[in-house]
């Protein structure tokens, strides 16, 4: 493991006076975590951080109260809800305006809308869409929250977090069907996740709403990560549900990969 120790971070000269240490041992404590060490004791946290016992502890519960942090008893582990900083950042500086120019070609080839959105709790919000004029009544832009169960983009969000965090949601959601197509109980989703994730792609018929359906794939990160969803809507008029994933799912998979190709790219070139 490398050092972390906030003294490492940087030298005591370049701290100005609205330096907040508490922040950067935060920062430390969570960046402690890597793929070799995903669990570890209060005592490895306290000895790659250069803190003391003490204060490592203090740090790992305000984590786990603020959800960012779960511990077995012995062992502490990240939870989801850290990847929610890095779609802060994606939001506001990185995904949309990668994936808008790869958006707008998909369109220009397929005539129809297309969108990516990114999971904010249980919602879905959307951040980058591009839309063509067809007959269906719902109102969707930059910003529109819908619940992760009722579209393709929410479900293939959902079937990307692990295990243990979809059988809490489970728990705790409660489903309000937005048509009779749409699918009104946890033990139906749950079998639907688990197709999501085997199948890599969500198709729903008019679940949303009558006459749309939609089909997405997910976005992934640098390391693999699923940070975004994109998908395709479609009046049920004019493709065939056989057609969506004959035809458009290739598309838009082409597309999704571009994108994370370009999200890859501007990695690098922020790290050179």
């Amino acid at each position: 493991m490398s050092d972390l120790s906030p003294s490492s971070a940087s030298g005591e000269g370049a701290r100005g006076l609205h330096f907040v240490q508490s922040l950067e041992r935060g920062l430390a404590v969570i960046k402690a975590f890597d793929a070799d060490n995903p669990a570890m004791t209060l005592s490895d946290v306290a000895r790659v951080t250069g803190m003391t016992r003490a204060a490592a502890r203090r740090f790992l519960l305000t984590l786990a109260d603020l959800g960012y942090v779960r511990s077995d008893g012995r062992l502490f582990m990240l939870t989801p809800r850290v990847l929610d900083l890095g779609f802060a950042y994606l939001s506001a500086a990185g995904l949309p305006a990668v994936a808008q120019p790869h958006m707008e070609a998909l369109v220009a080839d397929v005539r129809h809308t297309c969108s990516v959105a990114v999971l904010d709790g249980d919602d879905v919000v959307y951040i980058a869409r591009v839309a063509v004029r067809r007959i269906v009544n719902v109102a969707i832009a930059v910003g529109t929250r819908f619940p992760a169960y009722a579209t393709s983009l929410g479900r293939v969000l959902l079937a990307a977090k692990p295990d243990a965090w979809i059988e809490e949601y489970l728990q705790r959601v409660s489903i309000t069907p937005l048509t009779h197509r749409m699918i009104d109980d946890t033990v139906r989703l749950r079998a639907e996740l688990e197709r999501v994730r085997a199948t890599g792609h969500c198709l729903t018929d008019q679940e949303l709403e009558t006459g749309l359906r939609s089909i997405s794939v997910p976005l992934r990160g640098p390391g693999g990560v699923v940070v975004a969803a994109m998908n395709l809507s479609v009046h049920a008029g004019f493709e065939a549900l056989e057609a969506m994933e004959e035809v458009l799912l290739p598309k838009l998979r082409a597309a999704a990969d571009a994108v994370e190709g370009d999200l890859l790219a501007r990695r690098d070139v922020q790290h050179s």
